[in-house]
């Protein structure tokens, strides 16, 4: 799959400080509430809110946070003025960095990010620099420990309408175009194939694989942007070495 694991990330962000747990919390919870704001609460006609719930999931958010965020999107007290940015930049080693952001305060959000990426070796740069290194995809990620019949997992996924399928140590990635989300999520559902994961999301091309004192910069640049409340999620094309 392009040799990007989102999971990676998925596995770093469970493990994370309180700091970061909690921003993750609020992220979500903002994404829920501008998506039911856009959408309504139902998710069945909703793709941002389904996936918001998703992810909600995935990061054990608990049921009340997720019950607040949604009557806030529903009385419209909460959301009305967001706006969502995109930014583009380079991390550590070349890397690549595109970022999805929801503030209601641009100018603040713009220094934020910037010192954040100037003080962990990266540099903000300008709309379209990084962004034809990626395209979107459905991403597909099912735990081997909840389900570890490789064939059986690749031939439902296929003809559900996969483009691509990878397993490693711990997981299968199932990787689709957007449109056929629904598609895969409702085969695997049918099969009663829990996913650890499940997402839109930006996949590179191709991959940078960092090491040492880069490596480790990148670690704090992605841990930095975790912590920003307006960083909603970070796209990347690197790899870390496996030491």
């Amino acid at each position: 799959m392009s040799g990007h694991s989102k999971w990676a990330n998925i596995k770093r962000k469970k493990g994370a400080n309180d700091a970061i747990r909690g921003a993750v919390t609020t992220k979500i919870g903002r994404e829920i509430t501008v998506a039911v704001k856009m959408g309504g609460a139902d998710p069945t006609g909703n793709m941002r809110l389904k996936l918001a719930l998703s992810k909600a999931k995935a990061n054990n958010i608990p049921k009340d946070n997720i019950n607040r965020a949604i009557q806030k999107g529903l009385g419209a007290s909460d959301g009305a003025n967001y706006e969502e940015i995109t930014y583009e930049g380079y991390g550590p080693g070349g890397s690549a960095l595109m970022l999805d952001i929801l503030t209601d305060n641009r100018n603040r959000t713009a220094a934020n990010i910037r010192h954040i990426f100037s003080k962990h070796g990266g540099n903000l740069g300008e709309n379209g620099c990084v962004g034809w290194m990626f395209h979107k995809k459905a991403v597909f990620v099912v735990d081997k420990e909840t389900f570890d019949d490789e064939d059986k997992l690749m031939e439902i996924v296929m003809d559900a309408g996969a483009e691509d399928f990878d397993s490693d140590e711990d997981v299968f990635e199932i990787t689709a175009e957007p449109e056929e989300f629904d598609a895969i999520e409702a085969a695997l559902a049918e099969k009663g194939i829990e996913t650890a994961s499940a997402e839109i999301t930006q996949v590179p091309d191709t991959t940078v694989k960092l090491e040492g004192k880069d490596a480790e910069k990148m670690q704090k640049l992605l841990d930095a942007l975790d912590e920003d409340d307006d960083v909603q999620n970070v796209y990347g094309n690197y790899e870390f070495a496996d030491e």
